[in-house]
């Protein structure tokens, strides 16, 4: 985020009676100090009125909705702007949602924060803030910035549990948190998002629903059979993914073991052992937990899982079975950076500096702000 407070970019002053902009004047209150965004060429003492734009006024207004949510004068520069531009907030959506597919992150969410100054109580434009830092968090671990991430999920829980909390309900709020709660390995709080969906749409024709909406109403019934299925919204699968992420290993594999007495042919808890196992630097444990996963139902499927065995592997100087293991998981993902960085972690234990700078490089491809990647890529180049 842009450290600087965005409301230093913008000054206040009051506009004498009768000053007209143009033929398509805004009605302004003379008595109101109206914000104005600055231009780059403004110095102390330079503004003149005559110079003034509408579209400064405008975006000083947004920007005074968006950093200052407890202006006393928000309801009357909103509707200032709403009066001068009544497509602004469809017109700003688009954007935003464009700037975030396109990850210019920070010009994305002085959008959101201005669309929500905008009008707070719109429940869409709070699930598309949800959706924003969901995504934008997903990046930054990808980027393994981790700790951004977590403040990012953070965000992202808080306006859907807004979106969620709408009246009337909004569906597809409960639909997309559903799919956080997953990302997170809350199967519970899953599984009741995923239930409220259906139930909020159970009596909505199929020709309303449309094929997504079909779709999604299958998915969710899906991922619900398959909680129920492997049991994964138990208590103790729960507070295992807790413990072991927050630190508390060994608590976290006692949760996970207890789990795995009656849940023997679950993979994802077999995962969970061995990642437990694997952050403590027991490989071999770790290893023989990720077979499991394998041999499990469904979990040949899981890249993540065949990456986390090439780690226990290469730890054991096993160099051969750990290639063959990551080849596998990037033939699941073929663009995870993961999987790509670890091929270049393996190329350096067998020696291969240029084919590990190679590997490197493609990461950046992907993801420019990898700071692992970088980071090795600096050092081998100082070699």
């Amino acid at each position: 985020m842009n450290p600087a407070n965005p409301l230093d970019t913008i000054y206040y002053i009051k506009l004498p009676e009768n000053f007209s902009l143009s033929r398509d004047t805004l009605h302004i209150d003379p008595a109101i100090p109206l914000p104005v965004q600055k231009k780059d060429r403004d110095a102390p003492g330079s503004f003149k009125v005559e110079e003034l734009s509408q579209e400064q006024i405008l975006a000083g207004i947004l920007t005074v909705l968006a950093y200052d949510k407890h202006n006393e004068h928000s309801a009357y520069y909103r509707s200032l702007l709403l009066k001068a531009r009544p497509n602004i907030k469809k017109e700003l959506s688009e954007t935003a949602i464009l700037k975030a597919k396109n990850e210019d992150w920070d010009i994305a969410e002085e959008i959101f924060s201005a669309l929500l100054g905008l009008d707070p109580d719109d429940m869409t434009t709070v699930l598309n803030t949800a959706l924003f830092f969901d995504e934008r968090a997903n990046s930054y671990r990808r980027s393994n910035l981790n700790e951004d991430a977590d403040a990012y999920d953070n965000d992202a829980l808080e306006y859907y549990k807004t979106a969620m909390s709408a009246e009337p309900a909004l569906p597809e709020a409960f639909f997309n948190a559903g799919f956080f709660y997953l990302k997170q390995h809350n199967y519970r709080d899953a599984k009741d998002c995923f239930e409220t969906y259906i139930a909020l749409t159970c009596d909505i024709d199929d020709d309303k629903l449309g094929t997504n909406g079909i779709y999604k109403k299958e998915r969710a019934q899906e991922i619900i059979n398959n909680i129920n299925s492997q049991n994964m919204d138990d208590a103790h699968f729960k507070a295992a993914y807790d413990l072991i992420s927050s630190g508390q290993e060994e608590k976290g594999l006692e949760e996970i073991r207890q789990f795995i007495q009656s849940n023997q042919k679950v993979w994802n808890a077999w995962f969970m052992l061995g990642w437990g196992l694997r952050r403590l630097g027991r490989y071999a444990d770790a290893q023989q937990a990720f077979l499991e996963s394998l041999a499990c139902p469904g979990g040949d499927s899981n890249s993540d899982t065949y990456n986390e065995l090439a780690i226990c592997l290469m730890e054991q100087q096993n160099l051969g079975e750990a290639k063959n293991a990551l080849k596998k998981a990037l033939s699941l993902e073929s663009e995870n950076t993961k999987i790509i960085s670890n091929l270049g972690f393996l190329a350096l234990k067998e020696g291969n500096v240029a084919e590990a700078q190679k590997y490197f490089t493609v990461v950046l491809e992907f993801d420019p702000n990898d700071k692992i990647a970088r980071a090795e890529l600096e050092r081998l180049e100082q070699l």
